[in-house]
């Protein structure tokens, strides 16, 4: 490849499958190119499983080119039925505009809206798709597919096999994804579509359908399915997703899940979710022996593309002060209480279950017996234990969940 933009692609392990590389490395030789990737807007966030797509992106801009990012109002309607074994719960509009609104902050916050060249364009695939005529779609967009094709497909394959239904609602997705590359290829110049491998089948189908009608080259581009080196899917905990709004999940707890990677995982993610040479990566891992120091440098570059450099800071320094003796950093995730609650006593079962804690009092009394829990650098020894005001010093305790996980509690 010729094109520093694919070889980077490939030697961060972005690359999974391309319809035509050595096509589109031509192209992306010679002049700046615009590529999609499209997200269905389910949440009001998105989680660190989408992260590497939009790494992708911020990588196109390094290298001149321009991002498109499709916020799927149509599309989120209905439902992408890729790895799921049963149809998505159903949003109104209005729930999908305040998504859509919300998702956009982090994308601002990620990726460069000041280079007028490269600044990403936002596009919201409702202004089409809400628009077609039935009758018309089908005739013009829905000969171009063949249903024999459609169920080879293994977002469509693996559900059937699975004896799972599947709406013909949701069998029309791929059409509908095939159709927003083809509106963007006609309309916005854009000659590329990436997603995740599971993807592929949707982005092929976008590819045919722009040569069939248009007569003209697309290309598609793969990212690998990320699973971590456990086993487990990415971005999920005990606790439920790593969500990249701040508002759902903060600066600190986002540092800490970095902190926390699997040691076989932590050179495959600094190449994949900071900005360091993949080169300088080889050199730093030569250097540095001590695994720990690699995993706070991964969780600082990770925070900083996200959050800023002052939040990866302050959340190192809120991990220093808790880790390193019995710190009490203003920098901990907050629970408030209200004082006439503590007043009255709370049980620490009750207490750490309805404020997702810990998943359950049953879990809860598992890891007081196993000596997992704290206040104030304390073990509790008694799953009866009744929070009271005199465990708090100042209107604050910290209470601790195993050796990573700390939070203030604070009476307001």
């Amino acid at each position: 490849m010729k094109t520093n933009f694919l070889q980077e692609m490939q030697k961060r392990g972005y690359l999974n499958q391309c319809t035509n590389l050595d096509g589109l490395s031509e192209i992306c030789n010679k002049n700046p190119i615009s590529g999609y990737i499209g997200f269905d807007c389910t949440a009001s966030s998105l989680h660190v499983g989408s992260l590497l797509q939009i790494m992708i992106l911020k990588l196109m801009q390094k290298y001149g080119h321009r991002p498109i990012v499709l916020l799927g109002g149509g599309t989120t309607l209905i439902g992408d039925p890729s790895g799921k074994d049963t149809t998505r719960k159903m949003l109104l509009n209005d729930e999908i505009k305040k998504n859509i609104d919300s998702i956009k902050k982090v994308f601002n916050k990620i990726l460069d809206t000041t280079n007028k060249n490269t600044s990403p364009i936002f596009v919201n695939n409702a202004e089409w798709l809400t628009k077609l005529k039935y009758i018309d779609f089908l005739r013009d967009i829905g000969s171009h597919f063949t249903i024999n094709k459609m169920l080879t497909f293994d977002s469509v394959k693996l559900r059937l096999d699975r004896e799972q239904s599947l709406s013909y609602m949701e069998f029309n997705y791929m059409i509908l994804q095939a159709y927003d590359f083809y509106e963007l290829f006609k309309n916005n110049k854009c000659i590329l579509q990436i997603g995740g491998s599971d993807q592929w089948g949707n982005i092929v189908n976008g590819v045919d359908l722009i040569r069939r009608k248009l007569k003209k080259e697309a290309f598609g581009v793969t990212s690998p399915l990320i699973t971590l080196a456990s086993g487990a899917k990415m971005g999920k905990t005990e606790k439920g997703a790593i969500w990249l709004n701040e508002e759902e999940f903060s600066p600190y707890d986002y540092w800490q899940f970095w902190r926390n990677t699997d040691d076989r995982d932590v050179k495959r993610f600094i190449n994949f979710f900071t900005e360091i040479d993949v080169d300088e990566t080889e050199n730093i891992f030569k250097k540095e022996k001590n695994i720990n120091n690699l995993k706070i440098l991964l969780a600082n570059e990770a925070t900083k593309i996200l959050h800023g450099e002052e939040s990866a800071k302050k959340a190192e320094q809120t991990a220093k002060e808790t880790f390193q003796g019995s710190g009490l950093s203003d920098n901990l995730p907050e629970i408030k209480i209200k004082s006439i609650e503590i007043k009255s006593g709370i049980s620490i079962l009750d207490f750490v279950s309805s404020n997702k804690i810990i998943s359950s009092k049953s879990e809860a009394r598992r890891i007081i017996a196993n000596k997992g829990l704290k206040i104030n650098d304390i073990l509790i020894d008694n799953e009866k234990k009744i929070l009271q005001l005199n465990d708090f010093k100042n209107n604050v305790l910290k209470l601790s969940y195993g050796k990573k996980k700390h939070y203030l509690v604070k009476i307001i």
